[in-house]
């Protein structure tokens, strides 16, 4: 099965309106599917860790995923957030959800319970099998260890990418850019590798990598698309300029946890409120002034 997901995709926020019970803000949303798609993002994630997910109702995540594709037009493809750790019911999920204008799952590591490389491979297959089975929908395997505390080891992903023909590519995030190159080097043709880090897109883009999955890139789609596409086209040195201005944003859109910094800066641009659910709370002040300095960047 083909890779559609390459270049810059946007891992979409979620906004909320203003209050300590603050509901989905879907008018603020349209804005935000509307600025990143015309600011050149390839595809948008929708329901990512980014989009603070585990704080959405279910009714909340079907309606932020119709809204999305309905948004969205086709314009570009729509990569879907589903993971779980219990393979029974993430598979259940997957059998009965309305898949309607969707081109693709994205499906993290298990978390919290650590399962081994053999446990993340049967459950990925399960994952795939009914995805195949439901929709006939390609799955993105997402491997972050910051987040789900085991890492998803290159024999693991490169098995799966031989065996399981609709796991078409690799959120990687493991911030090693060994296990990407090993990755890459050994995958079969057509198979993705994505970085999951935007401080590390352009170096994985220059060692194989397909694209990115960015968070920054709610707020600066345009200046982010530019460098991810120089990168891709081999124009290295505009790519790696971009990227050394765009090292202090960086540091400070994670120095509070994701999504607390992006949400400063898209406040800062007046494009959002600066809402988190609970547990998460807002950047402090001295990170969101920070954050001011690239209110400019488009």
């Amino acid at each position: 099965m083909k890779n559609i997901f390459c270049g810059l995709g946007v891992a979409l926020i979620t906004p909320f309106t203003p209050g300590g019970k603050g509901a989905v803000d879907f008018g603020t949303l349209r804005h935000l599917i509307n600025y990143v798609i015309d600011g050149g993002a390839n595809f948008l994630c929708v329901l990512g860790s980014t989009a603070e997910t585990p704080c959405l109702s279910a009714d909340e995540r079907r309606s932020v995923k119709d809204f999305a594709v309905e948004t969205a037009g086709g314009r570009v493809p729509i990569l879907l957030g589903m993971g779980g750790n219990d393979t029974r019911a993430l598979t259940e999920e997957i059998e009965s959800f309305d898949f309607d204008g969707v081109d693709g799952i994205l499906s993290v590591v298990p978390y919290y319970n650590k399962p081994s490389q053999l446990g993340i491979y049967e459950h990925f297959k399960c994952v795939a099998e009914a995805a195949a089975h439901r929709a006939g929908l390609p799955v993105v395997v997402y491997n972050v260890p910051g987040r789900t505390g085991v890492n998803m080891q290159a024999a693991t992903t490169l098995r799966l990418a031989r065996e399981v023909d609709n796991i078409v590519a690799v959120k990687e995030a493991s911030g090693s850019v060994a296990q990407m190159e090993t990755i890459v080097q050994n995958a079969p043709d057509g198979f993705g590798v994505l970085s999951g880090d935007d401080s590390l897109a352009c170096e994985f883009i220059g060692r194989g990598g397909c694209g990115v999955i960015s968070v920054v890139g709610n707020a600066i789609p345009q200046t982010f698309s530019t460098m991810v596409r120089a990168a891709l086209d081999g124009r290295s040195s505009e790519a790696a300029a971009i990227n050394e201005e765009l090292q202090e944003l960086y540091r400070l859109a994670f120095a509070d946890g994701n999504p607390a910094g992006i949400k400063a800066l898209l406040n800062a641009k007046a494009l959002c409120a600066n809402c988190l659910r609970l547990p998460l709370t807002p950047a402090t002040a001295e990170t969101a002034d920070g954050l001011r300095v690239f209110a400019h960047f488009s």
